[in-house]
């Protein structure tokens, strides 16, 4: 048996989702609480037919409105956050700078613990690191071979 106007047709998932992420748009648009929503999307996940569904949001602004939100939302891709090729060479050296004073500053510490100066391990911390970073220096590039940005 059919109703009037084919709202007695059969829906399937697809018009579920679409139900459930237009009540979430209506969350977001303060038009419901999180009670009511919850109470929906369980009355929206539960219909079976096309006049269940629409009982759903029969007071809600027609759903032209709200897809004409989530259908813009849905179009426009997420921007990725801007990421900087690169840093100035001269930031590359701050964690250099600031490690190798932290390897110092622990080696000093054990030396002096010890009572005499133990073996400057920091050489092996700073020195390759340094020695990259200088390079990186003098001939303008940057680590992945990437040069800088003008």
């Amino acid at each position: 048996m059919t109703e009037q106007g084919g709202t007695g047709i059969r829906i399937g998932d697809d018009e579920r989702e679409r139900g459930a992420t237009r009540l979430a748009a209506e969350v977001g648009a303060g038009r419901l609480d999180l009670v009511e929503y919850e109470e929906r999307v369980g009355r929206v996940y539960a219909a079976r037919t096309r006049a269940e569904l629409d009982a759903v949001f029969a007071d809600l602004p027609a759903s032209r409105e709200a897809g004409r939100t989530t259908a813009r939302a849905r179009r426009v891709p997420p921007v990725p956050p801007r990421v900087p090729r690169g840093l100035p060479m001269a930031a590359a050296w701050v964690p250099w700078i600031a490690v190798t004073a932290i390897c110092l500053v622990v080696w000093m510490a054990t030396s002096l613990g010890a009572g005499h100066p133990l073996p400057f391990w920091p050489i092996w911390v700073a020195g390759p690191w340094g020695v990259m970073l200088l390079l990186g220096t003098v001939s303008g590039r940057r680590a992945c071979g990437r040069r800088p940005v003008p």
